[in-house]
């Protein structure tokens, strides 16, 4: 079972993934980009969805590899911390 650290990271890594989607949907197009596309065809456009598809996977995976190491700084920065508390004696 993962722990909820791992849980909050994947949350924020699907978060920003889907804000980053939504950017580049709205964003806008060069002009007259809709047109030439329809010139060009299918095949044009599969070849385009490809390497998007590829360049976005190859970015995706290099966020989850940097995220886990954030991740990973952040878990030991806080044990440290918390490794460096004295301890309180009952009583």
């Amino acid at each position: 079972m993962h722990g909820w650290k791992s849980k909050v990271i994947i949350l924020l890594v699907v978060y920003f993934a889907g804000f980053a989607t939504g950017v580049y949907t709205l964003a806008p197009g060069q002009p007259g980009g809709a047109k030439e596309c329809a010139k060009k065809g299918l095949p044009y456009s599969a070849i385009k969805s490809d390497e998007f598809a590829k360049s976005f996977s190859e970015s995706m995976h290099r966020c989850v590899g940097v995220t886990k190491d954030y991740a990973w700084r952040a878990g030991r920065f806080i044990k440290d911390k918390l490794d460096e508390r004295p301890l309180k004696t009952g009583g």
